[in-house]
């Protein structure tokens, strides 16, 4: 096959893959190119490391149905650093004390300062430019949706970036205990506390997860101790102030409060249009400033629910081949914006849908996969997908831990029965119904 032809299939299926899944299609997809596209197999050449961790996280679903639409065969898929981008950090032999994965768009400069941010980050640009002394701990703290963990993988980015080598730990405070409790049954605590206590910078999202869980909270406090009396940098985040954690041991307040506490509000009108004008941006798409102001104006609460407004609009702008204007993003939002700007839940939904099929959440978590658990199970998870901004991985985590490509097979296959099957269809509008009257908006 010619190189010329290799190109043009390869833009066919990164055109299909864009429109399968709007919700994470980025500028940046134009800069992918192919390393090898034969005997069944493409991969897919990307310029860093973060680029080929978000796409096997994100998008290993959408290009695969993507290219074997477009080929008309069976077809695997994977990513991989450009051999002229090749860095010390492979992702197929990963740094281990690296124990996040970057999200290319979390970055500094991707991140859009208004007053209701401010302090938090000029706070994290100080910490990343000399981490453990300036501020440390670092403690930020505010609702879902509000960029907290953007901040958090920026810290990490510009730190490992600044100080290579720097030994950096990020993960969310429900993995720390999960890991704790594993390496107690596996009788490895030496090991676990080697792991954590000997890093250069230590970051732990959502540490509000420690509440009620006394010997998890008595091993995190030893944990920053040892870390704290080293001079190493220990960075923090949760829905809420420290005193405000439920059943928290006294002296973990105490010292999370040692450093700097710095409150994440929702942006204002200003901030939140241009946080919409750089969620475009990011994505390849040019909006009006018109356009971005009307999404603000609908949209108050917080950032993800911005970001679900702009994938709508894209969606229909992509479904219908039209240009984006001011009508088509009102037609798009019309009916949209009443259902985001409500509290939804995943809990909310798997309430509605276990009292509708009569089952119990103990079985949508198992293994279990007679059709009567695994239809609402999917269900679940096609409407969590629909009506909250969780990621496809919380999603699969509150129904038994089931990973993003489950998640999403499961929500491919219900928007397929619902195009097919009109009971099916009016099941699903009746449970959303149910779901957002059941939550009205604040």
């Amino acid at each position: 096959m010619a190189v010329w032809e290799i190109e043009e299939i390869f833009s066919d299926i990164l055109d299909r893959a864009k429109s399968l899944d709007p919700v994470n299609t980025r500028q940046w997809f134009d800069k992918l190119n192919v390393a090898q596209l034969d005997g069944g197999s493409l991969v897919i050449s990307c310029p860093d490391d973060s680029t080929v961790q978000f796409l096997r996280a994100n998008c290993q679903t959408s290009f695969l149905r993507s290219a074997q639409q477009i080929t008309g065969h069976l077809v695997t898929v994977d990513f991989v650093v450009d051999d002229k981008n090749q860095t010390n950090l492979s992702f197929d032999q990963p740094d281990e004390n690296i124990g996040f994965k970057q999200n290319p768009d979390y970055t500094f400069d991707n991140f859009v300062v208004g007053p209701s941010n401010r302090l938090a980050h000029a706070s994290c640009i100080a910490i990343s430019q000399s981490p453990g002394n300036t501020y440390n701990p670092l403690f930020l703290y505010g609702s879902s949706g509000l960029g907290k963990t953007h901040l958090l993988h920026a810290v990490c980015c510009e730190t490992r970036n600044r100080f290579n080598g720097a030994v950096i730990q990020f993960l969310s405070c429900e993995d720390f205990v999960n890991r704790f409790i594993h390496a107690i049954e596996q009788g490895n605590l030496a090991g676990f506390q080697s792991q954590f206590r000997t890093v250069d910078t230590l970051v732990i999202d959502d540490v509000q997860f420690l509440s009620e869980r006394e010997q998890s909270q008595t091993e995190f406090f030893h944990t920053f101790n040892a870390l704290y009396n080293s001079g190493k940098q220990i960075l923090l985040s949760a829905d809420c102030a420290p005193n405000e954690i439920p059943s928290l041991e006294q002296r973990l307040i105490s010292r999370f409060s040692w450093g700097l506490v710095a409150r994440v509000d929702p942006p204002t009108y200003e901030t939140r249009a241009a946080i919409v004008q750089k969620k475009a941006h990011l994505r390849g798409l040019e909006i009006s400033e018109e356009i971005s102001e009307y999404i603000a104006k609908k949209v108050c609460t917080n950032i993800r629910e911005l970001e679900g407004a702009l994938t709508t609009i894209y969606a229909v702008a992509m479904t219908s081949n039209a240009p984006i204007t001011l009508e088509l993003a009102k037609l798009a939002l019309d009916g949209q914006v009443s259902i985001a700007t409500r509290h939804i839940s995943i809990t909310d939904i798997i309430n509605v849908v276990t009292k509708y099929f009569d089952v119990r959440l103990t079985d949508l978590q198992s293994k279990k996969r007679s059709q009567s658990i695994t239809m609402p199970r999917q269900i679940c998870m096609y409407l969590a997908r629909n009506l909250t901004k969780h990621s496809l991985e919380e999603i699969g985590g509150h129904l038994g831990g089931r990973d993003h490509t489950t998640v999403m097979h499961a929500c491919n296959k219900i928007a397929e029965i619902e195009k097919t099957d009109e009971k099916v269809k009016n099941m699903l509008s009746d449970l959303a119904k149910k779901i957002t009257e059941s939550n009205p908006t604040n």
